[in-house]
C-alpha cells in the first residue's frame, strides 16, 4: 500500500523509500495490479504444483482399477480435513504478520512466527492421535463397503504421519506471504512436487528397485516428499538470510502473550476450515452410497477443483494479506478499491479456465483411463464443478477479505451459516431424495453462494475499521 504521507493521485516508486538506509526492510505493499500479481502468482504456482502431483497420484492410483480411484476420494478428503487445520492456522498467522509488516513492526514477526511452529507441532499430534484411535471408528459406521473401509484405515494410519511435515510446511507459508515474498514458495512446493511424482510410481508399482506397494505406497510417498519440501524450504530461507532479517531463531522462546493472540485469531478460521471440508467429507459418503463409479466421477472432479481452483485460492491469500497490510498503513477507506481490484483479475482468471475446461472436457477426463462410460458419466458434472468455480472466484475474494480484517470470529459464522444450508442440500438431494450425482454437485452453487452474500456485507458495512490485532 502507498504510505500515509503518499498523496492519493500521486504515483510514488516504493523503491526509493525501500532503497534509502534503514534498519529493517520495508514489507509495506502498494495497491496495484502489479503488485497484486506479484503476490499472487508465485502462490499459484505453489499451490498449483503440489495439484499436479495429487491429480498424477489418483492417475496412478486409477491403473489399480477403479476401487483404488474411489477410496482415494474418501482418504484424500480424510486428510484434507487436517490439512484445512493447519490453513487455518496459517491464515491467522499470516493475518498478524502482515498486519505487523504493515505497521513496520518487523522485530515482531521473527516470534509470531515461533509461536506458530510450537501451535503446529501440537496440533498434528493430535491430528495423528485421533487418526489413529478415533477415524477406524467412524469410517467403519459410516461406510458401506467393508474392503473400502480396510483400504482407507490401512492408508491413513500412514499417510496421517506427513501431517506434522505438512503443518511445519504451511507455517512458512504464512512467513513468506505475509513479509510479500512469496517468489520463495514455489521453490519448496516443486521440490516436494518432483519427490512425490517419482515415489508415487516407484512404490505403486515396484519401480527402480522399490517394493510394490499398491495402494498403500502413495502415502509412503506423500509423507517422504512432505519431509523432502519442509527441508528444501526452510534451506531457501535460511540461504537467503531470510531467518535472520526477520529475527526467526532470535526470538524463539515462548511467548505467552503471541500465542494467545495467534490462537485467538486462527480458532475460528481453523473451526471455519475444518466444518468446511468436514461437510465435504460428508458429501463424499453420501456419494459412496450411490457406488464405486460415482464415487470415482467425484474424486476427478475434486481434482480437477483442486487444479483450476488454484488462480482463485492464489488472489484470495492475496486479498487477506493484503488487504491486513493496507489497514495495518491505516488505509482503511481504500481496502474496498483493493477487492474489486483483486476480484477483477480473479475473475478473468476463472472465467477463461471454465471455458477451456467446457471446450476440451475429455482432454481432462480421459487422463484417468476409465474409459467412455466413465467420461460420458463425469462431464454434466464437470460442467456443474466449472461454474461452481466461477462462483468461488468472487465469494472467497470478499470472505477473504473479512480474514484481512482481523474478524476471524464473523468468518466462523458465515461459514457456520453456509455449511448448515450445504449439509441439508447435499442430504436431501443425496440421500433422500436419490437424485444423480451432478445435481448433487449443484451443492457448490448453494456454498459459495451464501458465503458470499454475508461476507460482502460484513465489509461493506465498515464495522471492521476500527477492529485491532
Amino acid at each position: 500500500m502507498l504510505r500515509k504521507c503518499f498523496c492519493k493521485y500521486k504515483k510514488v516508486d516504493l523503491h526509493l523509500f525501500m532503497n534509502q538506509p534503514s534498519k529493517h526492510p520495508d514489507l509495506r505493499v502498494i495497491i496495484s495490479n502489479k503488485q497484486i500479481l506479484k503476490i499472487a502468482l508465485p502462490i499459484s504456482a505453489a499451490i498449483i504444483v503440489p495439484q499436479i502431483n495429487f491429480i498424477t497420484n489418483n492417475i496412478f492410483l486409477g491403473g489399480l482399477g477403479q476401487q483404488s480411484l474411489a477410496v482415494a476420494g474418501i482418504t484424500g478428503v480424510y486428510y484434507l480435513i487436517f490439512a484445512v487445520v493447519g490453513i487455518g492456522l496459517n491464515n491467522g498467522l499470516q493475518a498478524l504478520i502482515a498486519r505487523r509488516a504493515g505497521e513496520n513492526r518487523v522485530d515482531e514477526i521473527g516470534n509470531l512466527f515461533s509461536q506458530g511452529v510450537r501451535i503446529a507441532i501440537v496440533l498434528a499430534i493430535v491430528g495423528m492421535l485421533l487418526t489413529w484411535f478415533i477415524a477406524p471408528a467412524i469410517l467403519k459406521w459410516s461406510l458401506h463397503d467393508e474392503k473400502n473401509v480396510r483400504m482407507a484405515i490401512n492408508f491413513l494410519n500412514i499417510r496421517i504421519v506427513g501431517l506434522l511435515f505438512l503443518y511445519l510446511y504451511q507455517m512458512r507459508n504464512a512467513l513468506l506471504v505475509g513479509t510479500n515474498q512469496s517468489k520463495y514458495l514455489i521453490i519448496g512446493t516443486a521440490s516436494e512436487s518432483v519427490a512425490n511424482i517419482i515415489l508415487d510410481y516407484a512404490l505403486i508399482y515396484g519401480k527402480f528397485g522399490l517394493p510394490a506397494m499398491g495402494f498403500n505406497g502413495a502415502a509412503y510417498a506423500s509423507v517422504m516428499a512432505e519431509f523432502i519440501g519442509l527441508f528444501v524450504i526452510f534451506l531457501v530461507i535460511h540461504y537467503n538470510g531470510i531467518s535472520k532479517q526477520l529475527h526467526l531463531f532470535k526470538n524463539f522462546y515462548y511467548h505467552a502473550g503471541n500465542t494467545k493472540l495467534i490462537l485467538k485469531q486462527s480458532s475460528p478460521l481453523i473451526a471455519q476450515h475444518a466444518i468446511s471440508i468436514i461437510s465435504w467429507e460428508f458429501f463424499y459418503i453420501l456419494i459412496e452410497h450411490h457406488g464405486e463409479r460415482d464415487l470415482a466421477v467425484s474424486n476427478t472432479m475434486r481434482n480437477i477443483f483442486g487444479f483450476f481452483g488454484c488462480f482463485t485460492w492464489a488472489f484470495a491469500a492475496t486479498t487477506s494479506t493484503m488487504v491486513s497490510n493496507i489497514i495495518g498503513q491505516g488505509m482503511q477507506d481504500r481496502v474496498i478499491e483493493l477487492i474489486h481490484k483483486i476480484l477483477k483479475l480473479s475473475f478473468i482468471f476463472s472465467v477463461t479456465v471454465a471455458i477451456i475446461v467446457n471446450t476440451f472436457p475429455h482432454v481432462f477426463l480421459s487422463m484417468y483411463g476409465q474409459g467412455e462410460d466413465f467420461i460420458i458419466a463425469a462431464i454434466p458434472v464437470l460442467r456443474v464443478v466449472s461454474v461452481a468455480l466461477v462462483l468461488m472466484s468472487v465469494s472467497v475474494i470478499w470472505l477473504n477479505a473479512v480474514t484481512g480484517t482481523g474478524s476471524s470470529k464473523v468468518n466462523l459464522m458465515i461459514e457456520a451459516f453456509t455449511i448448515i444450508i450445504y449439509c441439508i442440500y447435499v442430504y436431501v438431494v443425496l440421500e433422500k431424495l436419490k437424485w444423480p450425482i451432478t445435481i448433487g454437485w449443484g451443492s457448490e452453487w448453494v456454498y459459495w453462494t451464501c458465503s458470499f452474500l454475508p461476507s460482502y456485507w460484513y465489509i461493506k458495512s465498515g464495522r471492521w475499521k476500527k477492529r485491532k490485532i
